[in-house]
């Protein structure tokens, strides 16, 4: 079997599928175990990340050989998260992680997703069980919630589960739901682990009462208990609403995406 002839929008997207492997929490992967999750030969994985570290996109362990996101990309990122103004929002929220002792978090909506795209930790007290998932759907999670629930125009129009999430809400839950969030005016989801951890989001409006995204904390449930979460909402809110008129974004319309 001969394989597909090689252009360079097929190199292109092959690229992106490597590169996308590495989504998430900074993980290191070795050759093989990159090849596995781009679903491509060894051979063309290897070539494509020998290019992609000679761009600076990747970075390669000489002590073990294994591949992570390299400087460049971090560099290019630069010009987006000034875009969304994250540049001028990043003293408002890491003033607040450092004042609730816990990681915030900000989400936006891409797709069917709520994808994190910046990360405040605080200087004490911080745990991995506060970094969020890098994407999330919209409908199964805190962040989602308190992007729905605040559009204007979201309407909810599938009948069936989140097939990709195995705690899907179904649609007329999902207006139950979203019906309470509006009322409290924040949206809270359990994640069942082993050490069950709870999410709390509250939204992110600019102007013309717009949703810009959302801000959101996680922590152990038996810390972020519901004493805890009626403390710091108070502050969560001030820093949405001082950060909502600096946040820019391009996420189409909820109402288009659902």
């Amino acid at each position: 079997m001969t394989e597909e002839p090689r252009s360079g929008a097929r190199a292109v997207d092959r690229a992106i599928e490597v590169l996308n492997c590495f989504e998430g929490d900074d993980p290191a992967l070795s050759l093989s175990e990159l090849a596995q999750l781009a679903a491509l030969p060894v051979s063309t994985t290897h070539r494509l990340a020998q290019a992609l570290v000679r761009g600076r996109l990747l970075e390669q362990d000489p002590a073990n050989d294994r591949y992570r996101i390299g400087h460049g990309l971090a560099s290019l990122a630069r010009p987006a998260l000034t875009r969304l103004g994250l540049d001028s929002a990043a003293p408002h929220l890491y003033a607040l992680a450092a004042g609730i002792r816990i990681t915030v978090s900000v989400g936006v909506v891409e797709q069917r997703d709520a994808v994190t795209v910046f990360q405040a930790r605080p200087p004490e007290w911080f745990c991995p069980n506060q970094v969020p998932r890098a994407r999330q759907p919209l409908r199964a999670s805190a962040v989602g919630h308190a992007l729905l629930a605040f559009s204007p125009t979201t309407t909810i129009v599938e009948e069936h589960a989140d097939q990709r999430d195995p705690r899907p809400v179904r649609t007329g839950g999902l207006h139950t739901h979203l019906d309470r969030v509006r009322r409290t005016g924040f949206a809270s989801e359990l994640i069942p682990t082993e050490d069950p951890i709870r999410s709390v989001a509250v939204p992110i409006v600019g102007p013309g009462r717009q949703v810009r995204g959302a801000l959101a904390v996680q922590a152990r449930s038996a810390r972020l208990n519901d004493e805890l979460i009626r403390r710091i909402l108070p502050a969560m809110r001030t820093a949405a609403g001082r950060i909502g008129p600096l946040f820019q974004t391009d996420s189409a319309p909820l109402d288009s995406i659902l």
